[in-house]
């Protein structure tokens, strides 16, 4: 019986050692179908500890590195803007913290609104009525930066302006489909594209064909509302040149107004600084030298919640009205210059 089981286990012993030879000569694999060995090891595994001249192993450990787990993306939110605008502005900013911009600090006898503790308190009672601003003012600018990066002579006016109302909706996540969606959101009025002496307020309607030129000077006016806060802001294009003094005085004058306006401030004084600005800068057109002058018959405003004009106007020439800005008012500070008479007249347009 001992004898059985010795021969047994000299027996079992020969075939692992015939095992562990063709492991060695196959790197433990089996031979494929074309006799080549196949290898389903990671790539990132090394080579054989060592071989032979004629291609042979002489060892079988592999020195194997350590794999690192992939790294799972994380299914988060949009952190850029698309082009056209199209990710929701709650998206990019889930905390609801929106930039706050510019904010121009008040001086002189004012200037205790900034420093009163009292008054940055009442400010902070009042952040979600300018959180609700900021965040129209947000889409706004993101709307606008790429609107003057997308409009090209060519394009017809009714291309333009449903490009800028498509990214509104979007961004604000109203798109007016549903019964009183459009009052949570959305465009604030009608996209204005005012082309050379169509000085505002001209929006193409359906069926237009009107095209923008490359001589044009077009104003691009369009707002956007947050729960009825509206913002209202308008720049001016032109592709020539000969223009840039027309449009440095229009955006001069102002920054102008915006520094000048405030609490207390006679609206007749914010026009009076605003005129001094506008026409201090002149044009050459053709040879000839034309001087801009603001156009009288046109004023900012001032906006209520739902509502683009709320009865105040903020003129951009001096004298007139005597009325105050008062706390808790929003303004549109407007100004329109022009190389004619700076005095506009309504007109029907045809198209």
């Amino acid at each position: 019986m001992a004898a059985k089981v010795a021969d047994d286990v000299a027996n079992l012993k020969l075939n692992e050692n015939s095992s562990g030879a063709a492991k060695g000569a196959s790197n433990g694999k089996p031979p494929a179908e074309n006799g080549e060995v196949e290898d389903d090891e990671s790539e990132d595994d090394d080579e054989l500890a060592g071989a032979g001249a004629n291609g042979e192993a002489t060892g079988d450990k592999k020195k194997k590195k350590k794999r690192k787990p992939k790294k799972k993306k994380k299914a988060g939110t949009a952190k850029v803007q698309t082009s056209p605008p199209r990710v929701l502005m709650t998206q990019l900013y889930p905390s609801g913290n929106f930039p706050e911009g510019e904010i121009c600090e008040y001086t002189g006898s004012q200037s205790y609104r900034t420093t009163s503790e009292e008054k940055r308190h009442l400010d902070r009672i009042n952040d979600d009525f300018l959180k609700e601003y900021r965040q129209g003012a947000e889409i706004h600018r993101q709307v606008r930066q790429w609107a003057q990066k997308n409009i090209k002579p060519g394009q017809t006016l009714t291309e333009i302006a449903e490009g800028i109302e498509d990214s509104v909706r979007h961004l604000t996540g109203h798109m007016g489909l549903e019964e009183g969606d459009n009052i949570k959101g959305g465009v604030g009025f009608p996209t204005g594209l005012s082309r050379n002496h169509c000085a505002a307020h001209y929006t193409p309607n359906a069926g237009n064909k009107m095209v923008l030129e490359q001589g044009d000077v077009m104003k691009v006016d369009f707002g956007v509302h947050v729960n009825g806060r509206i913002v209202d802001s308008a720049w001016t294009m032109a592709f020539d040149p000969v223009y840039d003094p027309l449009l440095a005085a229009v955006k001069d004058a102002t920054n102008t107004g915006i520094r000048e306006a405030g609490i207390d401030v006679r609206m007749s004084d914010i026009g009076a600084a605003i005129q001094e600005t506008m026409e201090s800068y002149e044009v050459e057109l053709g040879g000839t030298t034309y001087p801009v002058k603001a156009i009288r018959n046109l004023n900012g405003h001032n906006i209520g919640q739902w509502q683009i004009h709320g009865g105040k106007s903020v003129p951009i020439v001096k004298g007139g009205d005597q009325s105050k800005m008062e706390e808790g008012e929003t303004f549109a500070i407007e100004t329109f210059g022009s190389t004619g008479k700076g005095y506009v007249r309504d007109d029907a347009l045809s198209g």
